[in-house]
């Protein structure tokens, strides 16, 4: 990183939320450096690609970026050069890395501003799991929770600087505290205790971490400032799987931690996400994933087809034909579907109170109730502005509403 100095940088970011805040932190870096922003990368000295390397189709598109910018001086963050160094040294010997520690070393912020009206916050590092195919686990490692305090400072800085929403990230928010004697429980509440006008999204939390805490986890969804989306992978429907995944948790815990959220948030928003075609998943197997999205009624997933990673433990399996985890992901994302349509119908004719968060297209702005449904109202409205809203419409995948 030292030799991203006194140049025009153009940045690429892929993947999750976390690499967003890096990036916005490698810019300050940069700019302190300086560096400044280019707006394309025609113009550019200097291009800083922030990678992802989750499934093999994501790790090809970053391989793809790097060709892109033959031309250009490239530097390469994020995933890729803790785990895939040698194959990008390979691809262009002359390519600059920056390792994640490189990053924490040279700032002292957990996040940044990264979509105008929304801020990132990063709660921690790393994770507690042993996924089998999981290849991030290596790149990112052991958990480190970032100090509540430290935290608390950065949410107080961005709702300061107009942020009207937060979002915690991390590789496993749940786990935030093992490490450091604390729970995420514990952290919600301090965080809700800030004052401004904002509301905080809550990342990305494994049911495996969740069950020790879960009380007190639950219980801060219900709080004012925390939207009640809450995102629990379960990956599989069947405990066959699950354990051959090594994801630390059965079909039945998976649910009754759905049902603790339920329980004191009946219209809470569910979010998981479902691995089709993992090499020990059998046709029963699946119909077990079929029957789960059944019972719990999910209102958001995300399904991702199997992709074998080198040096993971499930890179031992034989790898499924395409067609059968094609064929598999259709129908899951069919069930998916009616859900959808059917919770998003039940809505039609209901008043919200909801919060502006996003301008689309001109004259169209995206608001966010209680329970984080994407509402879009066709008015041009300021950011962060609170109102009562109708539920008029729907697509699949979003509300349509007028005010009230």
């Amino acid at each position: 990183m030292h030799t991203l100095r006194n140049k025009s940088v153009f940045f690429e970011t892929y993947g999750c939320t976390f690499n967003f805040a890096d990036t916005e932190k490698i810019k300050e870096i940069a700019a302190a450096n300086g560096c400044v922003i280019a707006e394309n990368a025609k113009d550019a000295d200097a291009v800083v690609i922030n990678t992802c390397t989750v499934v093999s189709q994501t790790e090809r598109a970053m391989i793809r970026a790097i060709n892109d910018y033959a031309d250009k001086e490239v530097y390469v963050t994020g995933c890729m050069p803790v785990v895939q160094r040698e194959k990008l040294l390979e691809l262009r010997p002359d390519i600059h890395l920056i390792m994640p520690d490189e990053i924490y070393e040279n700032s002292e912020r957990v996040g940044g501003v990264a979509f105008g009206n929304t801020g990132i916050v990063q709660i921690g590092t790393g994770c507690l799991g042993a996924c089998a195919y999981c290849i991030t686990r290596f790149a990112r490692g052991r958990l480190r929770s970032f100090g509540k305090e430290r935290i608390i400072a950065e949410v107080k800085r961005q709702v300061a600087a107009g942020v009207s929403e937060i979002q915690l990230t991390g590789q496993d928010v749940s786990a935030w505290g093992a490490d450091i004697g604390s729970n995420l429980g514990e952290l919600l509440t301090a965080v809700n205790d800030i004052d401004g006008n904002f509301a905080v999204r809550v990342g990305m939390m494994n049911p495996a971490t969740v069950m020790p805490h879960i009380d007190e986890i639950a219980e801060a969804f219900t709080l004012e400032k925390i939207y009640a989306f809450i995102h629990l992978p379960v990956q599989s429907g069947s405990n066959h799987v699950l354990e051959t995944m090594n994801r630390g948790y059965t079909r039945e815990q998976f649910i009754d931690v759905v049902g603790a959220f339920r329980r004191r948030i009946p219209d809470a928003r569910i979010s998981t996400d479902f691995i089709v075609g993992y090499p020990t998943e059998t046709e029963e197997d699946f119909n077990e994933t079929l029957s789960l999205i059944e019972e719990v009624k999910p209102t958001k997933v995300n399904i991702t087809r199997f992709s074998l990673r080198e040096g993971t433990p499930a890179a031992k399996y034989y790898d499924m034909p395409d067609w059968i985890k094609k064929n598999r992901s259709r129908m899951l994302t069919i069930a998916a579907n009616k859900i959808y349509d059917a919770n998003n119908a039940a809505m039609i004719g209901r008043t919200v109170h909801a919060a502006v968060t996003e301008k689309k297209m001109a004259g169209t702005i995206v608001a966010r109730d209680r329970y984080y449904n994407n509402i879009v109202v066709k008015e041009d409205l300021p950011l962060g502005k609170k109102l009562d809203l109708r539920i008029i419409d729907h697509h699949r995948h979003y509300l349509i509403a007028e005010t009230v």
